[in-house]
């Protein structure tokens, strides 16, 4: 029963599903259970793959044969998957475009990313991030409709699991009285890698299935690579992360998993 109060737990933070209620009073919070809830990120992707898959699978229905019909399904996922999370993980990669691109200095950089205000950098990382998602899925989708609903699948799965590295690897350095994500933060253990790279694997599968190993290994080597990257900035910059880099981080895997499978198709 733990297992589904954590996940649940999981739902109610990263999306914009309601749990609220009898059920939010038997799923019930601590700081615990929100660090246990981390587990089950790449679990939530599922939600958010199924979502953006029923919605591309009835756009190419509805708008099949016609002109533009790749862009346009292309654009409704995008629509759908922001409205689901609320556009949780984009805000955090406008916040640390606006904190790393307003200050070289690390404090000052921390505290613009606290302002809930968009900056010029936030405004344009968002512009290109939802520029490239579009695009990347377009060209997915007029290759074949399968290649496109198989990088929905791993994309939104697989970016979900690279952040959890980063909770691994880095110290948080966020404010520690005001940071929702601070419970999620201090402590990732083994077994919670375990449980969430367990969330990943029948969906990978299905990609090998639907499209075979070079599609699935481009896609995740390519978040991969993002994954260092932003690790690497995230080191020489603010010498650890905060909620909204693991919200960044999730945004540049994504997009990197459909530029690696996109890369791949032959």
């Amino acid at each position: 029963m733990d297992f589904i109060r954590h996940y649940l737990l999981a739902v109610q933070f990263f999306t914009r599903i309601p749990v609220t209620g009898r059920l939010a009073a038997w799923v019930g919070y601590s700081p615990a259970m929100l660090r246990a809830s981390a587990a089950h990120f790449p679990g939530v992707g599922w939600l958010v793959a199924l979502v953006a898959c029923a919605v591309a699978a009835a756009s190419g229905t509805l708008l099949h044969g016609r002109p533009g019909n790749a862009l346009v399904t292309a654009v409704l996922c995008t629509i759908a998957t922001v409205l689901l999370t609320g556009g949780f993980h984009e805000d955090g990669l406008a916040d640390v475009t606006d904190g790393l691109g307003g200050s070289a200095n690390r404090d000052r950089a921390l505290e613009i990313m606290k302002d809930s205000r968009i900056g010029a950098y936030g405004a344009i990382a968002l512009v290109l991030a939802l520029l490239a998602k579009v695009a990347l899925l377009a060209l997915l989708d007029a290759y074949s409709g399968t290649a496109l609903l198989a990088a929905l699948v791993g994309g939104h799965v697989w970016s979900r699991f690279c952040p959890l590295l980063l909770v691994r690897w880095l110290p948080h350095v966020g404010d520690a009285a005001t940071s929702k994500s601070k419970p999620l933060a201090e402590q990732i253990s083994h077994a919670a890698l375990a449980i969430a790279f367990l969330w990943c694997f029948m969906p990978l599968a299905l990609v090998l299935y639907a499209q075979g190993a070079t599609f699935l290994i481009a896609g995740m080597v390519a978040s991969g690579l993002a994954l260092l990257w932003m690790r690497r900035l995230f080191v020489r910059r603010l010498q650890g992360f905060t909620g909204d880099c693991l919200g960044a981080t999730q945004q540049v895997c994504e997009i990197a998993f459909y530029l690696g499978a996109a890369a791949a198709l032959r």
